[in-house]
């Protein structure tokens, strides 16, 4: 690949023995010889005990960097990632290192304007407002105890126990149960067969375990659930009036009307929200073709250790360990670092893609751009602008953020 680079350098003559003269004034202050007081051994007498060899490992760290630098420097190398190191040759009269350096790989983008990607109009119907509107009056809505038969959506209270055959079996057994009748929260057919029945009422529930069920002593099994209905309650829902309205604590609702304007609103936010990034993904997809990069290997894996990051702390919001989730899914590390792989490359593809778009466009973001976005963004989280950058990483990642809002400016149009 052109975009790696192996360069050997050699330390030797009064180089190496300064930095192993360095070396040696660092050890001898460790070094316990009968005789002498730490750091006062002769150096002669320390290398007659312990070896010139001792001072390698200390004397090559001391010059790595330094040696380093003046690679980038004198061939001109911008790196993408930490440089792989390899000591070749070292001894008392001179030391040999190899540098890998991966700067980044030539992108070639074919096409990334007019790419033939139509946007989606967004439409909110009445029926997604009605819908919502619904989905508001459930939250709100209150339990009435019903004296009448069970119908799909209404709440019943049950004890039940489960049998194979003429036994009671572990985990299948619960009192005082609150279940919404057409939920599927349990096995399929259980709460069918509760609808038509009322308070009081004892019913003898058959089911069939799914064969994909987790428990592998259930799995596939014909089972036979006693069930007694203590209350059955439903819900009713409030009406489209005053307290109602306060209820909500939506600005600008004070009637029916203006509810349903402010519910269209919100779909439509939340549509052109998804119907953004779904216009964008498909530019990208597009772009994509069009462009030939070499991906280095390293690179991708560093995008999965970020991703396997985020994963963890996405689980960890939801009460669950990365180690608690491998048992769960019977996984490990490795399999969920494969199952991100191919995201993980199109990621970084789409990181040099939109990089030489902002090469190629000349796009440049000012100090002050940053600074008054920056200045936005405090406003906007109710921080300082020093804390806001703290947070965001530094005005280096703003700067490059506002850079990629240009470049997607400029693939949109």
């Amino acid at each position: 690949m052109k975009n790696i680079h192996e360069i050997e350098v050699k330390l030797e003559g009064k180089e190496w023995q300064g930095a192993l003269d360095k070396a040696f004034q660092k050890e001898v202050a460790k070094a316990n010889v009968p005789g002498f007081r730490k750091g006062k051994v002769p150096k002669d007498v320390y290398i007659k005990k312990y070896g010139v060899e001792s001072l390698f490992y200390t004397a090559i760290n001391g010059e790595l960097q330094t040696m380093y630098a003046k690679v980038l420097k004198d061939n001109k190398l911008d790196p993408i990632i930490d440089p792989n190191i390899d000591v070749v040759e070292v001894d008392d009269k001179k030391l040999v290192v190899k540098f890998t350096i991966t700067t980044k790989p030539e992108v070639k983008i074919k096409k990334y304007k007019n790419m033939g990607v139509k946007k989606e109009t967004v439409k909110v119907t009445k029926e997604e407002i009605n819908t919502e509107i619904d989905n508001l009056r459930n939250r709100y809505a209150e339990l009435v105890v019903k004296e009448g038969k069970a119908e799909s959506g209404d709440i019943t209270v049950i004890d039940f126990e489960g049998f194979l055959g003429k036994k009671a079996f572990e985990g299948g057994k619960g009192e005082n149960y609150s279940l919404t009748l057409g939920s599927n929260t349990f096995i399929p057919g259980f709460e069918d067969q509760l609808i038509g029945h009322k308070a009081g009422d004892e019913v003898d529930v058959n089911v069939t375990f799914p064969e994909d069920y987790q428990s592998e002593e259930l799995a596939g099994k014909k089972a036979l659930f006693k069930v007694k209905i203590h209350e059955v309650k439903s819900k009713e829902l409030p009406k489209l009036d005053e307290d109602f309205f306060l209820d909500l604590e939506m600005e600008g609702v004070n009637d029916e009307e203006s509810l349903k304007k402010v519910v269209e609103d919100q779909i439509k936010a939340r549509k052109e929200y998804d119907t953004e990034n779904k216009y964008i993904d498909s530019l990208l997809e597009e772009i994509a073709k069009n462009t030939e990069v070499e991906i280095p290997n390293e690179l991708v894996e560093e995008e999965i250790d970020r991703m396997v990051h985020e994963y963890a702390h996405n689980l960890e919001h939801q009460g669950i360990s990365l180690e608690l989730f491998y048992q769960y899914t019977n996984s490990d590390e490795q399999a969920l670092r494969e199952q991100m792989r191919n995201d993980a490359t199109i990621r970084v593809k789409y990181r040099f893609m939109l990089e030489e778009i902002a090469n190629l466009e000349k796009i440049e973001v000012t100090d002050k751009e940053v600074d008054a976005e920056a200045t936005k963004l405090a406003e906007q989280y109710k921080t300082t602008k020093e804390e806001f950058l703290t947070h965001f990483g530094g005005a280096e990642a703003l700067r490059y953020d506002l850079i990629m809002q240009k470049v997607f400016d400029v693939i949109k149009d």
